[in-house]
């Protein structure tokens, strides 16, 4: 099946630019060069791709992803939520357990620890992998072998005789699992349209932005009736609801199907002229080099990806210092039990909702901004508006927990606090990934995956620093210290929603890429006036 509108070979590349970019600095450090290595290496101008055998979509076509209907877009969309919050849970449902882990085994609180670490270093390494096989393979092969392994690596934990077995069977469990965590924003990309890309993260986000909260809730309480063998249990049943609900979704990356379609194509017609211009000329290892290293790379040298990794990063460490601070603040100081203990999350649960709920009034303020006059839509700062006030939010949460989680104030006031402190990170989490995702288009799950890399490292280092920092310096000036460190992340927003557009235009990767829509729209536009002069 062809398109009605075919570029010539010269714009073989439109929307499908893949490449890495490698700097090498001068000893200075003050000036770089960029070199741009594209996966299709067929020279410009091959005379083997002619436009009018190219493989692409057509208007209304049913197998295109954005054509699909409503209720199964819902379904994939929940699946991919779903899957993502099973993986989050995992998380934190372990960190309840930590004391009977230090009775059972006879280790200290900094080994018990190490569970969270292992996990979320677990996440950082796989996201590096498995986030550029599905741009490989596709969406669907890497989710099914990724939640397959998650739960079966749960197995082990359950039935675990020493720590060590625990330690390492969460760090692999975590390394599989992280494909929900990186590559499912970039399917639920797949699938919408710029427009209600905000509301289909919201969607997708109430699971995964809820998941360390419900594992906290939800360990405690099957810890203190069942037992911490019984948290695994748990978890290995959500994996496999999870990996039956995936079982429905077909695959939604446009470059494995239009892949796929040239080849069908080939294959029905016998006539190697049909090609599509997702087609890969390069070596198996080039290519595999080139789509593993895309993340990393995309992490060290993208101006994007620097800023709000590190903003996303430090606020993911603070996040999991609440699972130290919390028991602290509510089982040991006022002698809460478990479950009880677990229950003082709802205040970050119900600000996490509350940002979600508010999607429609948010997605008409961004839409509210003014649009690009090149494209007539509104450009991706305008999704960063939310952050600005997530950010003040976020702040003030955890300086208001800071400063009343002793107990002589009444506990219903710092889980209050929690209501700013989960709305904050919900609108940081929710609005950055579209930020992302808006930016870098079918890379979204290159960039989402490097920004996965950098919260998870912080999130797994810093609560091993919680213990000694609170013991240290108390709850009281402990808070105020992370609150104030997300005073100074505060500009990062405010900086991005003025000045965005002009630190996109300073991206090397962004900048190739929309000179090569720009190309093949206007070669598209020529080929249309005169096909023979163009296929010439």
């Amino acid at each position: 099946m062809t398109s009605p509108r075919r570029a010539s070979p010269v714009c073989r590349h439109r929307d499908s630019l893949d490449v890495t970019l490698t700097r090498s600095f001068t000893a200075n450090a003050e000036q770089y060069s960029t070199s741009i290595i594209a996966t299709n290496t067929a020279p410009v101008g091959d005379e083997t791709q002619l436009p009018e055998y190219e493989v692409n979509w057509v208007d209304g076509d049913p197998e295109n992803p954005r054509n699909w209907s409503l209720a199964y877009k819902a379904l994939v969309v929940g699946s991919m939520g779903f899957g993502a919050t099973v993986i989050a849970l995992a998380s934190t449902c372990y960190s309840v357990t930590i004391p009977s882990l230090e009775e059972e085994f006879g280790i200290t609180k900094m080994v018990g620890l190490l569970g969270i670490t292992t996990y979320l270093l677990g996440m950082a390494a796989g996201s590096l992998l498995l986030a550029p096989l599905s741009e490989m393979y596709g969406r669907r092969p890497v989710y099914f072998a990724s939640v397959g392994l998650f739960t079966i690596l749960t197995l082990p934990v359950a039935l675990a005789r020493n720590i060590e077995t625990i330690l390492i069977c969460r760090f692999f469990s975590a390394f599989f699992g992280s494909a929900m965590m990186s590559n499912s924003p970039g399917s639920v990309s797949d699938i919408v349209s710029d427009h209600h890309r905000p509301m289909a993260f919201g969607f997708w986000a109430i699971g995964p932005s809820n998941g360390p909260v419900l594992g906290s809730i939800i360990g405690g309480f099957v810890y203190q009736y069942l037992g911490w063998r019984w948290t695994n249990w748990i978890i290995m049943i959500l994996g496999g609801l999870s990996f039956g609900l995936l079982a429905l979704v077909k695959e939604t990356y446009t470059p494995i199907l239009l892949r796929k379609r040239a080849q069908n194509k080939r294959d029905d017609t016998n006539d190697s002229k049909w090609w599509s211009s997702y087609d890969n000329n390069l070596p198996f290892l080039t290519f595999c080099r080139i789509n593993i290293s895309r993340p990393l790379v995309m992490l060290l040298t993208e101006p994007i990806c620097i800023f709000w990794d590190s903003y996303v990063a430090i606020s993911y460490g603070i996040l999991y210092l609440c699972f130290v601070s919390y028991p602290i603040a509510f089982q040991v100081n006022r002698g809460w039990s478990p479950g009880i203990g677990g229950l003082s999350y709802l205040g970050i649960g119900c600000g996490t909702l509350a940002t979600i709920c508010l999607e429609p009034v948010l997605r008409f303020w961004i839409h509210s901004h003014q649009k690009d006059p090149e494209t007539g839509v509104v450009p991706p700062e305008a999704t960063v508006k939310p952050i600005t006030i997530g950010a003040i939010l976020l702040a003030v949460g955890q300086i208001w927990f800071a400063w009343t989680s002793t107990p002589n104030v009444h506990w219903i006031v710092p889980i209050l606090a929690g209501i700013p402190f989960g709305a904050g990170n919900a609108a940081l989490f929710i609005y950055c990934s579209n930020y992302l995702a808006h930016s870098y288009g079918q890379y979204a799950a290159s960039a989402l995956a490097g920004n996965t890399v950098v919260r998870s490292i912080m999130g797994a280092v810093l609560p091993l620093a919680g213990p000694s920092m609170y013991a240290s310096l108390g709850l009281n000036w402990g808070g105020f210290l992370l609150g104030m460190a997300e005073t100074v992340c505060i500009l990062i927003p405010f900086v991005f929603l003025y000045f965005g557009h002009r630190i996109r235009q300073s991206s090397p990767l962004i900048q190739r890429m929309q000179q090569e829509k720009k190309a093949s729209f206007a070669v598209t536009l020529d080929f249309r006036e005169d096909p023979e002069s163009s296929a010439r």
